[in-house]
């Protein structure tokens, strides 16, 4: 696969196929991703890659702590804004509509809402769950390291005719998370990424969300007017 096809169809796939993703697959993935650049090659990431009876375990402990008592839990980092700006919220908004409207959620429906962010916690029945860490020690810059990283996962996984969802949603349960997994104290949970074959007849799978042209984001100065 091309690189731009695996950029251009790169999605956030909420349901998954249950055929199971070889070791030696994922393997090949993490180990091509880790070609990302870092600054100085620190390289601050690490990821636990769990399946089987060992995603089950550790989804349903998040599961339980999400639908119980969920305020008590809290990220270790700040993922959104305390107070969203345009064009900012326009498009969070427009996301959020746009995948509830896909699956015949209505915007008042907050029960249906909730079904369907809790279906973050299973990884969308993804059979490879990946949690992605960052070394606490380190500073902002190692931020967006741990995003080419990321990025480098979602687009290889492209390759291998996989799909991905990175999942900050994760990242507010990293106490749970360390009850089944051995996450040193250094490390900060940063998100999960589901990793598995889609589920092409899904509707929210359907759902594309929007890209702004360069032409809205970008400026282009000293270049010659060639096109």
């Amino acid at each position: 696969m091309h690189v731009d096809e695996a950029i251009r169809t790169r999605k956030s796939v909420r349901r998954f196929l249950p055929e199971p993703v070889a070791a030696s697959v994922v393997r090949h993935i993490l180990e091509v991703s880790a070609r990302a650049p870092s600054g100085n090659n620190v390289q601050p990431w690490k990821v636990y890659a769990v399946a089987g009876d060992a995603k089950a375990r550790v989804c349903e402990s998040i599961m339980e702590a999400a639908t119980s008592n969920p305020d008590r839990h809290q990220p270790e980092y700040a993922y959104y804004p305390t107070q969203w700006v345009e064009p900012y919220l326009d498009r969070r908004r427009r996301c959020g509509f746009g995948l509830y409207a896909t699956l015949g959620i209505a915007r008042d429906d907050a029960e249906a809402r909730q079904r369907q962010m809790l279906r973050n916690y299973v990884f969308f029945d993804a059979p490879v769950g990946l949690f992605v860490t960052l070394d606490r020690r380190l500073n902002t810059g190692s931020y967006m390291d741990l995003g080419m990283f990321v990025q480098n996962i979602m687009v290889a996984a492209r390759a291998q005719g996989l799909h991905t969802c990175a999942q900050a949603a994760f990242a507010w349960f990293h106490d749970v998370v360390r009850r089944h997994l051995p996450l040193s104290e250094h490390e900060i949970l940063a998100c999960g990424i589901a990793l598995g074959h889609e589920d092409v007849n899904a509707p929210e799978n359907a759902f594309i969300t929007e890209r702004a042209r360069p032409e809205e984001f970008a400026h282009f100065v000293g270049f010659e007017s060639r096109g």
